[in-house]
Formats: structure tokens, sequence, C-alpha cells
């Protein structure tokens, strides 16, 4: 089974848009962990608009799941991880202002910059994973930085699939199919949701986990966060 991670960066989005402490981000991750989710995400930005350093610091001591830390690996993130060491971190490219992320890393190009950062990770035991697009070079490429896995950046295939053009999925299983060649674990994640999540499931071979985090909050709304982590679980099979 593929483990669902759950990010709640959106929860901490509707916190802080009036102040104080509701919803409660620490227990919303306890309740997201006591209706199956395997995992927790979260994506700390520098200017803290939805996941505060501080959330980062204080989830460990209430989750009992894997925790992932997604970003820019910039000095204030790197310090971060290394004081939180999470279960695994996820390297991001993506800019300050950046709404959402938007791209995958050029593995080849920063070949060296990653392989620091994924080495001084990986002697603190965190384990590494790059965000890339389905390029089979690009796998090739994040092979070389000695990273342990990569997460598909998903967003081409979620677009496509909503206008009915399965053939997107076609890239992805090709950039999967390099990664086991080369020993790379995948990950998956950006606007998977409901419909397409278990379409992609059924096509790409050893996928060990996905992050969802807007789709999941924004289905919630309507059929209950229970109700839909059950239902991703059931996808996931």
């Amino acid at each position: 089974m593929t483990k669902l991670s759950v990010n709640i960066n959106k929860i901490a989005t509707l916190r802080n848009s009036r102040g104080g402490n509701v919803p409660d981000l620490l227990k919303v991750a306890r309740d997201i962990e006591s209706f199956g989710a395997q995992g927790i995400t979260v994506h700390p930005r520098p200017d803290e608009r939805h996941i505060r350093y501080q959330d980062t610091r204080d989830l460990p001591g209430v989750i009992t799941t894997e925790f992932n830390i997604e970003g820019n690996p910039i000095d204030d993130f790197i310090k971060l991880v290394l004081e939180v060491k999470p279960a695994q971190v996820t390297l991001v490219p993506d800019e300050e202002d950046a709404i959402t992320s938007n791209a995958g890393w050029d593995t080849v190009k920063h070949k060296d910059f990653l392989s620091e950062i994924i080495q001084e990770f990986k002697q603190n035991n965190i384990r590494t994973s790059i965000f890339v697009d389905p390029d089979v070079a690009m796998i090739q490429g994040a092979a070389q930085t000695g990273t342990d896995r990569i997460e598909l950046y998903t967003e081409g295939y979620a677009s496509a699939f909503e206008q009915g053009d399965k053939t997107a999925i076609e890239p992805y299983i090709t950039a999967a199919k390099m990664a086991n060649e080369v020993g790379l674990g995948i990950n998956a994640g950006h606007d998977l949701n409901l419909e397409n999540t278990a379409f992609f499931k059924q096509n790409i071979p050893n996928l060990l986990e996905v992050s969802i985090g807007h789709a999941l909050i924004s289905e919630s709304l309507y059929l209950g966060l229970e109700n839909v982590i059950q239902m991703y679980l059931h996808r996931l099979k």
C-alpha cells in the first residue's frame, strides 16, 4: 500500500487568517493520524504565511507517524531540518514568493549543490527526497546526488487528467521505471485529488508515498476530514 502523508499547510493558513490558535494545528495533526494517515507533511516558507518555523519544531512532540518537511534548502531551512530531524526532508526549488511549488529541480545543473546538502542530511539520519519533473534525465541526475527518493511533480498529470487525457500518465510511468532502475524510491505530489489518485497509483510501479494537502482539505469541507482520509487510503491500496 502506498502511504498517505497529509500536508497541513492549509490548516495553518486558516489559523493565521484570524490570529489565535483556531484551528489548533497540533490537534488537527493528531486527528489526521488517528483517522489513518501514515504521515504529516509541512512546507514552511521564509515569510511563514502558513506553516511557521515554530509549528515545525512543535509537531514532533505530538505526532507519531512519519514527519516530512518540504522546502527550498536556504540556510534557515537547513538549520530547521537539522534541528528537528524529521523522518524525511523533501527538497523543493520554489522561490520565496511562490504561491505554491511549480517546477522540479534541474538535478544536472544543481548536482553539486544538492549532493552537498543531501550528504549533510543523511549524516544526520534524515531520509532525503528531491522534487522532480517526470523527466528521465532529471531522474538519472537525482541518482547522482545520493538522494534516497524522488518526489514526482504531478501537476501536469492532474491538469490533463481533469480534461480527460489519461495519456498524461505516460511520462510518469517512464520516469518511475527509471527511478526503479537506478534504485530511487518514488514519492509523488501536487494537485492529486480523489478523482485522479487511484489511476496514478495503479500505473506507477513501486509508488511509496503521496503527499496531498490542498485538495484533501478542500474536499473535507464537503465530505469531512475523517471520511476523506479513508477515501484516499482506499484509493492507495
